[in-house]
C-alpha cells in the first residue's frame, strides 16, 4: 500500500504509508500526475481509438438509439445522482512511446543478477518457441477459461497434458489444471485432508522441512476454519493424532529425508510439497507402485519454463488418489466424446466448482493459472522425458561438484544428502556475512539466513563458469575449492549422487507420445498453431461474457512482461536489486487508491478469490481487535457471484442471504429484516457494484448506511469496477474494503483461465490488518514460529506491504506482492489511458450495453431493469420462454458458434439467462455483428414455435457444426450452408461436435488417452 506521490519520477515512499484523504466529491480526479501539455508539437495519445472503440459517428448513431443528445447526458441519466461524481478529468494519457520508456526507466533499475535463492523459484530456460508462440501471442493469452469446449479445444489439450505430467512425475493417479502458487497449493493439501481424513481429530502436523513462507499461507488459512496447527520434526518425533501431516521433499535447507512415519494414525493423510524438477530423477512420493506413499502432492511448475517475474504468476498444482478427485480444489480436465463419438476435452465435475456449490464449494478458486500452466506443459512436452532427466541429472551433478568443492575450501555441509540446494555453515555468522557480501559483489544472489549459514540453490541455468565463481566466493580457502571444481568439470564421468538408491527414481514417466512428437521447432511450432486453431480468443471476434470484462489487452501493456530486468528478478532479492519492481508496485498502488477512493492498496492476492479472502480477513481482525469477536455473520445477496459464500466460509463467516426484489435490487425490506435478525452479531456485508443483474442499484448508499450503523463492514466485490472508473468509486459510495480485478479492469489478460490478480483496496482503519508476509520480517501474527531448519532471510530493510503493523495478515501468497511480473500490464493500461481515458471507457462499457440491450429487446426480454430502463455495463437476455419449446439457454449458447461468436455467460444470475458485456473495446459493427446473430437465432426459435422446425432436428438442438457434422446436416434434411453460417467470409470452425459432459463425468479420465486411443485422439502434430 502506499500513499499519493508524484509519479514522474520512481517511488522511494515506502508502500506502508497511508494515503493522507481520498478524492472528494466535488472533484473526483483519477489522476495523480502533473496535465501532459497538448499543443502543435504534442501529438494527442492514441488510447481513445486505440484501445476503446471510440468512433464518434458509432457513438452519435448509438446514442440516437437511446433517445440522448450526447455520452455525458446518457450517462447522467444511468448512474445515480447519489453516487454520480462524473467530472471533466485530465488527458494526461501518453503515447506508446512514452509509456515504454517510462517502462525501460523502472527496468533499468532493477539488478536481478544471478538469483540462486531458490524457495520455490529457480532460474529457467524458456525456450524461445515458447516465449514467441505462447506468452507473447495473444491466440494464446487472450483467451477465457474453457467453459465453451467446443471452441477450446486447444488448450484444453495443453491443460490435460499438464496434468499427466504432473501426475506422473510425482506418482499420483489424478492431478489438478493448475492452482494459484505452491503457497496456496499447500494451503489447499490441508484443507482437502481435513475434508477426506476418516480421522476426527483437527489437528495437522506441519514437519520442520517446510519453507517458513508456506508455513506462513498454510497457518493463515487455517485459523478460520478450526485447525490447530503443530509444529514437529517428522525424522525424530511421533504423533499419536492429527487428520494430515504435511512434509517437504526436498526440504528447505535441501534436505532429502523422507520420514517413514510409521507411528502415525492409520486415518492420517499426509502431504508433500515436492520439487517437480527432482522428481525427474529422484523417487516420487506419490502412492504409486515406486513412489513413498503420500496420498496428496503439491508444489510449483515454475521451473519448468516461467521466468521466476518476482514471485508470479507461475502454476501451482495438486495431484491426489482418483477416489478424491469430487474433492479436489481447482479445475479438472478430462476426456470424453462429442456428438459425433469423436474424442474431445472438457472441464470436468464442474458442479463442485463455487460458482454452484457456493458455500459448501472444497475451494473459493475460480481463476486459476492456465497460462503458466500451459507454458509449463509445452516445456515438457519441448525437452520429453529424456531432456528433463538430462536437465536434472545435470543440475544435480552441479551441485554435488560444488558441495565437494566447498568442503574441500574448508566448509561444512550442514544437508549430507540434497538434490540442487546446498546449506553451507560457517564458524560465525560474521563470516557468512562476508561471503553473501562477496557473492553479491560477484552478482550471486544467495540466501543468508542472519545466522552462520548460507544456502544456495542451484538450476538450469548455472554453468561452469558460475561454479569456479561460487567456489571462489564461499570459501577462504580459493584455491583447493576452484582447483575442485575445475577438475571436476574436466573429468570423464560427472561426480556420483549423494543420493541413496532408496530416493533414486526407478519408474519411466511422460511415456505418451506427445512429449516426444515435437521436437524440432518446425513442428512444435505447427503443433502449437494447429492447437490455437482450436480455440476461440479476443483475435477471433468479441467474447461478450458478463461480469468477465474481456477487453484488449492492448500490445503496449504486454511488452515489458518478459523484459530481462522484470522477468528476471527473484521475489526475495535485497530491495536494492528490485528497486525498479518496488517503485512500480508503489506508484500502482497509489493510481490504484486514488482510482478507487481508498487509503490503502496491497497488490498480494494473486486472484480476486484471494482478495476476497483477504478483504474478509481484515474485516474479521477488525472486529477482534476492536472486542467484537462475536461479528461472525457474512450478509451475501443472492445475486452474488458464487466466490462470495465460498470465500465468507474460508474467512469464518456464517452465510445469511438476503433476497433481491422482482426488479433485480437487492431488497431494502429483507436487508431490515436481517440485519434486525442478527442484531450485534453481521460483520459484513458483501455486495457487488454494478449489481449481478446488471443494474445500477440507486439504494447502494442506503445500503452502506444500514450496515454500518449496525456495526458492520461493506466489502465491495470490486468484479464490474468497470463501470465505476471516474464516474464513482468504492470508497465514495461506502465500502471499506473492495477487491479489484486487474484480470478484467486493468486490461491483464485471462490466459485461458490464469493468470489474475486481485488486490484489495481499504478505508484507513483497516490498513493495519492487511497482509503481511514472513519472509522479510514483518508480523503478520502473533502465531508461535516454526521451528526451521532454514529460517527465512532477515537481512533485509524491505519496504514491506505491512511494515511494523503488528495486526497485520498473514501472506496470501508465496511472493510478498504475488504476481508481481505481470503488474506492470495494469500500471501501462493506467499510465496509457491516463485519467480520461478510463473514464471515457467506462462510458463507452455502459453505452455499448445499453445500445445492445435496446436493440435485442424486442427478441429476447432484458430481464432487470431499473425505472429508467437503462442497465449498466452488462445486460440479461431471457431465454427461458424457448424451454418450453425444446430450446435452451445452452441451444442458443452453441448456435452462437456457428455464427462465429463465443457465448455470454449462461445461466448466470438468473438459469436459461445470457448475461452480456460487450466492454468499451468492441466496435459498433461488431456489437451489430452480435445482434444480427442473436436475431437470426431468435428467428431459428420462431420457426420451431411456428411448427415449420421440428425442435429435436434444428440446427439449435444439434449446435455447433464442425466439419464432421456436415453429413449428419443433410441426413436430417437440412442445409449444409445455414447450418454453418459463413459471415463474410470468414468462418471459425469448432473444433467438435458439442461435448458430452455427462459422459465425460461417467467415464472420468483426466490425463493423456492411453496409446490404444493415440490414433484418434486430439495429439496429432
Amino acid at each position: 500500500m502506499t500513499s499519493s506521490h508524484d509519479s514522474s519520477a520512481p517511488s522511494t515512499m515506502a508502500p506502508g504509508t497511508p494515503m493522507p484523504g481520498t478524492p472528494t466529491p466535488a472533484k473526483f480526479m483519477l489522476s495523480p500526475s502533473p496535465v501532459v501539455e497538448r499543443g502543435a508539437w504534442h501529438l494527442p495519445p492514441a488510447y481513445h481509438t486505440r484501445h476503446n472503440a471510440d468512433i464518434p459517428a458509432d457513438v452519435v448513431a448509438m446514442l440516437e438509439v437511446l433517445g440522448k443528445d450526447s455520452i455525458e447526458e446518457f450517462i447522467d441519466a444511468v448512474v445515480p445522482r447519489a453516487i454520480n461524481h462524473r467530472s471533466e478529468q485530465p488527458d494526461d494519457g501518453v503515447d506508446e512511446a512514452t509509456v515504454l520508456a517510462e517502462l525501460s526507466a523502472w527496468a533499468s533499475q532493477n539488478k536481478p543478477g544471478k538469483a540462486m535463492i531458490g524457495m520455490g523459484f529457480y532460474g529457467t530456460h524458456t525456450p524461445m518457441v515458447i516465449l514467441r508462440n505462447i506468452l507473447q501471442n495473444p491466440d494464446w493469452y487472450t483467451a477465457y477459461t474453457p467453459y465453451q469446449p467446443e471452441i477450446s479445444q486447444g488448450r484444453l489439450e495443453m491443460l490435460i497434458n499438464f496434468q499427466t505430467m504432473v501426475a506422473e512425475l510425482t506418482g499420483c493417479e489424478i492431478a489438478n489444471a493448475s492452482l494459484l502458487d505452491e503457497a496456496s497449493a499447500a494451503a489447499e493439501a490441508v484443507s482437502f485432508m481435513a475434508r477426506v481424513s476418516k480421522s476426527k481429530s483437527s489437528v495437522c502436523w506441519i514437519d520442520q522441512s517446510v519453507a517458513p513462507h508456506l508455513v506462513d499461507v498454510v497457518a493463515g488459512r487455517c485459523e478460520n476454519l478450526d485447525i490447530e496447527i503443530r509444529f514437529f520434526d517428522a525424522l525424530n518425533d511421533t504423533i499419536d493424532e492429527g487428520f494430515g501431516v504435511l512434509l517437504q521433499y526436498p526440504g528447505h535447507d535441501g534436505s532429502v529425508d523422507y520420514p517413514a512415519l510409521a507411528s502415525k494414525p492409520k486415518d492420517t493423510c499426509v502431504a508433500v510439497v515436492a520439487d517437480l524438477l527432482s522428481l525427474c530423477i529422484m523417487k516420487p512420493p506419490g502412492a504409486s507402485s515406486d513412489g513413498l506413499g503420500a496420498d496428496v502432492v503439491v508444489g510449483t511448475a515454475q521451473r519448468f519454463g516461467m521466468p521466476m517475474l518476482a514471485g508470479g504468476p507461475h502454476a501451482g498444482f495438486f495431484a491426489t488418489r482418483t477416489k478424491w478427485a469430487r474433492q479436489m480444489p481447482g479445475r479438472l480436465i478430462g476426456t470424453t466424446v462429442d456428438a459425433n463419438g469423436n474424442p474431445g476435452f472438457r472441464m470436468a465435475l464442474q458442479t463442485r466448482e463455487q460458482h454452484i456449490r457456493r458455500e459448501k464449494a472444497t475451494s473459493n478458486i475460480c481463476t486459476a493459472q492456465s497460462l503458466p500452466a500451459i507454458v509449463s506443459a509445452f516445456y515438457a512436452c519441448w525437452h520429453g522425458p529424456d531432456g528433463l532427466r538430462a536437465i536434472a541429472e545435470r543440475t544435480h551433478a552441479m551441485t554435488v561438484l560444488l558441495a565437494q568443492a566447498v568442503q574441500k575450501g574448508g566448509l561444512k555441509l550442514l544437508n549430507e544428502t540434497y538434490f540442487d540446494r546446498l546449506t553451507i555453515g560457517y564458524e560465525s555468522p560474521e563470516q557468512a556475512k562476508q561471503a553473501w557480501a562477496r557473492a553479491d559483489a560477484a552478482d550471486y544472489l544467495l540466501h543468508w539466513t542472519g545466522g552462520a549459514a548460507l544456502a544456495l540453490s542451484l538450476d538450469e541455468t548455472t554453468t561452469a563458469n558460475d561454479l569456479i565463481a561460487l567456489a571462489g566466493v564461499l570459501t577462504d580457502n580459493h584455491a583447493d575449492a576452484v582447483a575442485t571444481v575445475q577438475n571436476g568439470l574436466t573429468a570423464a564421468r560427472p561426480p556420483q549422487s549423494c543420493l541413496s538408491s532408496a530416493y533414486q527414481r526407478e519408474s519411466a514417466y511422460l511415456q505418451h507420445s506427445i512429449f516426444s512428437a515435437n521436437h524440432t521447432e518446425t513442428k512444435m511450432m505447427r503443433y502449437m498453431s494447429l492447437l490455437s486453431s482450436k480455440d476461440y480468443a479476443l483475435t477471433d471476434g468479441m467474447i461478450p461474457l458478463g461480469s468477465c470484462t474481456m477487453k484488449l489487452n492492448a500490445a503496449v501493456t504486454m511488452e515489458s512482461v518478459t523484459w530481462h530486468n522484470f522477468a528476471q528478478i527473484h521475489p526475495f532479492s535485497p530491495p536494492e536489486r528490485m528497486r525498479g519492481t518496488l517503485g512500480l508496485i508503489a506508484d500502482l498502488e497509489m493510481r490504484l487508491a486514488r482510482i478507487t477512493g481508498f487509503d490503502c492498496v496491497s497488490l498480494q492476492p494473486n486472484a480476486g478469490s484471494q482478495g476476497e479472502l483477504a478483504g474478509l480477513m481484515a474485516i474479521r481482525r477488525y472486529h477482534d481487535a476492536n472486542g467484537n469477536g462475536e461479528r461472525r455473520v457474512c450478509l451475501i445477496p443472492t445475486s452474488a457471484h458464487g466466490t462470495n459464500p465460498a470465500s465468507a466460509i474460508m474467512a469464518g463467516f456464517t452465510i445469511i442471504p438476503v433476497a433481491c426484489e422482482e426488479g433485480g435490487d437487492i431488497s431494502m425490506e429483507d436487508l431490515k429484516a436481517k440485519l434486525d435478525a442478527h442484531a450485534g452479531k453481521v460483520g459484513a456485508f458483501m455486495v457487488t457494484y454494478p449489481s449481478t443483474h446488471g443494474i445500477f442499484e440507486a439504494t447502494i448508499v442506503d445500503m452502506c448506511n444500514l450496515i454500518h450503523a449496525a456495526g458492520g463492514q461493506v466489502y465491495m466485490d470490486g468484479a464490474n469496477l468497470n463501470a465505476q472508473l471516474g464516474l464513482t468509486a468504492p470508497g465514495l459510495i461506502g465500502a471499506d474494503v473492495a477487491h479489484l480485478n486487474l484480470h478484467k479492469t486493468f486490461s491483464i489478460p485471462h490466459g485461458g483461465g490464469g493468470p489474475g490478480v486481485g488486490p484489495i483496496g481499504v478505508r484507513a482503519h483497516l490498513a493495519s490488518y492487511l497482509p503481511g508476509h514472513t519472509a522479510y520480517g514483518s508480523a503478520p501474527s502473533s502465531r508461535s514460529a516454526p521451528s526451521s531448519r532454514l529460517a527465512p532471510s532477515s537481512r533485509s530493510a524491505r519496504p514491506t506491504p505491512t511494515a511494523g503493523l503488528t495486526n497485520s495478515l498473514p501472506a496470501m501468497t508465496a511472493a510478498p506482492y504475488g504476481s508481481a511480473g505481470i503488474l506492470q500490464i495494469s500500471w501501462s493500461y493506467i499510465r496509457y489511458a491516463g485519467a480520461q481515458g478510463l473514464q471515457r471507457g467506462a462510458m463507452l462499457a455502459i453505452l455499448n450495453a445499453n445500445y445492445l440491450a435496446k436493440r435485442l429487446e424486442t427478441h429476447f426480454p432484458i430481464l432487470f431493469r431499473p425505472s429508467d430502463g437503462y442497465v449498466a455495463h452488462e445486460c440479461i437476455l431471457d431465454l427461458r420462454s424457448a424451454k418450453q419449446h425444446g430450446i435452451e439457454a445452452e441451444d442458443v449458447a452453441k448456435r452462437l458458434m456457428d455464427y462465429g461468436f463465443h457465448a455470454p455467460t449462461i445461466s448466470f444470475p438468473v438459469p436459461g439467462t445470457f448475461l452480456v458485456e460487450p466492454t468499451e473495446s468492441e466496435s459498433k459493427q461488431e456489437i451489430d455483428r452480435f445482434i444480427a446473430a442473436m436475431v437470426a437465432i431468435h428467428g431459428e426459435i420462431q420457426e420451431i414455435i411456428d411448427g415449420k422446425v421440428v425442435a429435436a432436428d434444428s440446427h439449435l438442438r444439434h449446435a455447433p457444426h464442425d466439419l464432421a457434422s456436415l453429413d449428419r446436416v443433410v441426413a436430417r434434411g437440412g442445409s449444409v450452408y445455414d447450418a454453418i453460417v459463413v459471415d463474410n467470409g470468414h468462418k471459425h470452425w469448432p473444433a467438435t461436435a458439442r461435448i458430452d459432459n455427462v459422459f465425460g463425468d461417467r467415464n472420468l479420465f483426466c490425463s493423456c488417452p492411453p496409446w490404444q486411443e493415440e490414433k484418434t485422439s486430439h495429439h496429432s502434430s
